[in-house]
């Protein structure tokens, strides 16, 4: 059916909206970002870039940039290669118990941060774990797979069966199969599940706030919080420091977009 003019016009007009809404903090955090007074937010009078070098230094941001992309990295390396073969023996290995076993990791998902977190400390603690950067890694990574088995199997059931089983017959093994046959067909899927497990651990402070308690070992997000109530007065820098906290996350979005929106829309028309 063919969408009037009106519609058109309706739908514009409502995109519009959602994409100002979007675009007008971001421009005011960045407008701010760059004013020369510290009190001012925007000033459009002058603009100062030496913000982001001051709130750079000040923050001691190089530092807590390189936490977070050890913990970033580690966590979703892990969380991809569990998520993957979890994934592979729910679906294609079709391995015993799966109807069951699914369930649990999605209960995962179900169950909230804020539900867990108590015991999740005190379990860490126990281990040595807190105030560790392998802890949080290994905190991510648990939160994170239950997700990604959701995501990963209910990729992995759009795989033509046949595929598989031209694999086996060809003699490959299981590993063989989901390493040169599986994974180059759900490679969208697999680069989206990235993004945003990167963008998810990136982004995180609660856990981070209540495991890391060594001011060396903060990532970002806790190193802002930090930041900003030293610096309350100084919105200028505190917005800068927010900007450079973004940057990571918007310069991997920038590179893998397209595998990004692909992986999206397989995953829509699959499910």
């Amino acid at each position: 059916m063919v969408a009037s003019r009106l519609e058109k016009i309706v739908n514009y007009a409502i995109l519009t909206i959602f994409a100002l809404a979007v675009v007008l903090p971001v421009g005011w955090l960045l407008l701010a970002a760059l004013s020369p007074q510290a009190n001012a937010g925007v000033d459009l009078t002058g603009l100062r870039p030496r913000n982001f070098v001051d709130a750079w230094v000040q923050s001691d941001f190089g530092r807590h940039l390189l936490n977070s992309l050890i913990i970033c990295l580690g966590a979703v390396t892990l969380t991809t290669v569990a998520s993957s073969l979890a994934a592979y023996g729910l679906t294609v290995l079709r391995a015993p118990g799966s109807k069951f076993l699914f369930p649990l990791f999605l209960a995962g998902i179900m169950i909230p941060l804020e539900g867990i977190l108590v015991p999740l400390y005190y379990q860490m603690r126990s281990l040595g774990l807190t105030s560790s950067l392998v802890g949080l890694m290994i905190a991510h990574t648990g939160l994170g797979v239950s997700f990604g088995v959701f995501w990963m199997r209910a990729t992995l059931l759009a795989v033509p069966r046949e595929l598989v089983e031209s694999a086996e017959l060809d003699g490959a093994g299981r590993m063989r199969t989901l390493l040169s046959i599986i994974v180059p067909v759900v490679r969208p899927a697999i680069i989206t599940m990235v993004l945003l497990m990167f963008m998810w651990t990136w982004n995180d402070y609660f856990l981070a706030f209540v495991m890391i308690n060594d001011p060396e070992k903060m990532p970002v997000t806790v190193a802002l919080g930090s930041f900003s109530t030293r610096y309350t007065q100084q919105l200028n820098l505190m917005s800068a420091a927010a900007v450079l906290v973004c940057v990571p996350v918007l310069v991997l979005y920038a590179f893998f977009q397209r595998q990004f929106i692909q992986g999206v829309l397989s995953g829509a028309l699959k499910g």
